[in-house]
């Protein structure tokens, strides 16, 4: 990371990157330092941020929050310190003993530890603080404790900063693909029109041509449905409705939708769980996987399809088995990047599976390929409660 100004800019554009000092005190934050002052068992704990000019308490516990000067800030004198400071009574340490925070101009502060809050890019902005108006030590026990929730401070902001970024690219993502699949769609459309019109004019008997009509169409239709699932791809798994979805009723959705693909299929449902969960972007998922099982079959063999539950501690994972043609152990995981597929010979854009993860790990959880018992694929993903 690269700022000119010196280690102050450096500093305030760091702060300035986790939105602390714009916004009203978080949740987690305010939990670590009621975490703090009870490990240090004192009355009060702060977060305290430092910019060029000012200290902002952006999380308090045992009094209000507020700004102050930086110059009166007792943080600001040890902020580069290197290490965590303890004092056991500021009014006669001289680094401290006339700072208004001690005097009773602003505070009475006598006991006194501070931890720095040190970013992953190694640039200290501001500290985790406790303190007492009557004297008092810290055991090292005490000590190691505060330094770990300094660090899980920076955690916390980076985590929030990290998911900021990731929502941002989400929409980012998804108006991009919006945008190229309203420019594409159009165009094509209008070239399958002008193949359609070209085929009623074409005689009967001209069976090339016909063919080649046919194979264009047939070519501009699986651009469209590609254009169609990259747009799905960069919806899922951004904002995400969560309520009880029964995966039961969920399947019988599907198994309606895939009619025509199930009709010569035998597909054994097992007792599927209600999940906390997207109905829509979970039923998009085992759309998906019934989908596939019974297209990759064995030739001159109908699908033989399993649907089935198990509880593994607090996951629910959901198995879909075929007895198909089966995926080779070092493609299994291959096959959910994008545009990936293993059979040319079967129609697809290479994005479901994709999108199944997207959507799955969007939920907490996670999914993969095995070998089915019958030498197909067993397709699983695993949700939380």
């Amino acid at each position: 990371m690269t700022t000119t100004g010196g280690p102050d800019a450096l500093r305030v554009a760091e702060i300035g990157k986790y939105r602390v000092l714009v916004e009203p005190p978080r949740a987690d934050l305010l939990a670590v330092v009621e975490i703090a002052a009870q490990v240090a068992r004192v009355p009060m704990a702060t977060i305290n941020l430092i910019t060029d000019v000012e200290q902002h308490q952006i999380a308090t516990h045992g009094f209000d929050a507020s700004v102050c000067a930086r110059e009166d800030s007792m943080c600001n004198v040890v902020l580069d310190a290197g290490r965590p400071v303890v004092v056991p009574d500021a009014s006669l340490d001289p680094r401290f003993r006339d700072n208004p925070f001690v005097t009773g101009v602003i505070g009475n502060v006598r006991f006194y530890a501070t931890h720095q809050l040190r970013t992953p890019e190694d640039v200290v902005i501001g500290t985790l603080c406790v303190f007492d108006e009557v004297p008092r030590s810290l055991s090292d026990e005490q000590e190691h404790a505060l330094v770990a929730l300094a660090d899980r401070v920076v955690d916390l902001l980076e985590l929030e900063l990290r998911t900021r970024e990731l929502e941002r690219s989400n929409e980012q993502l998804a108006a991009f693909a919006g945008q190229v699949s309203h420019d594409l769609r159009n165009p094509l459309t209008a070239v399958t029109m002008s193949l359609n019109m070209m085929g009623d004019e074409i005689a009967d008997d001209d069976a090339d041509l016909t063919f080649l009509l046919q194979r264009a169409i047939g070519g501009a239709g699986r651009m469209q449905s590609l254009i169609d699932d990259l747009l799905k791809f960069a919806r899922v798994g951004g904002e995400l409705q969560r309520v009880s979805v029964d995966l039961d009723t969920v399947l019988t959705d599907v198994r309606d939708d895939l009619a025509t693909a199930l009709a010569d299929a035998t597909v054994v449902v097992g007792d599927l769980p209600t999940v906390v969960g997207d109905p829509v972007q979970l039923r998009a998922v085992l759309q998906n996987l019934v989908a596939n099982a019974a297209k990759f079959v064995r030739p001159g063999q109908p699908a033989h399809i399993e649907v089935d539950a198990t509880r593994i501690g607090d996951r629910w994972r959901i198995e879909v088995s075929d007895r198909g043609r089966g995926i080779p152990k070092d493609q299994q995981e291959r096959v959910f990047q994008p545009l990936a597929r293993v059979d040319e010979d079967v129609e697809g854009s290479g994005i479901g599976l994709t999108t199944c993860r997207r959507i799955v790990e969007a939920h907490g959880g996670r999914i993969g390929l095995t070998d089915s018992p019958y030498g197909g694929t067993r397709a699983w993903f695993e949700l939380p409660d």
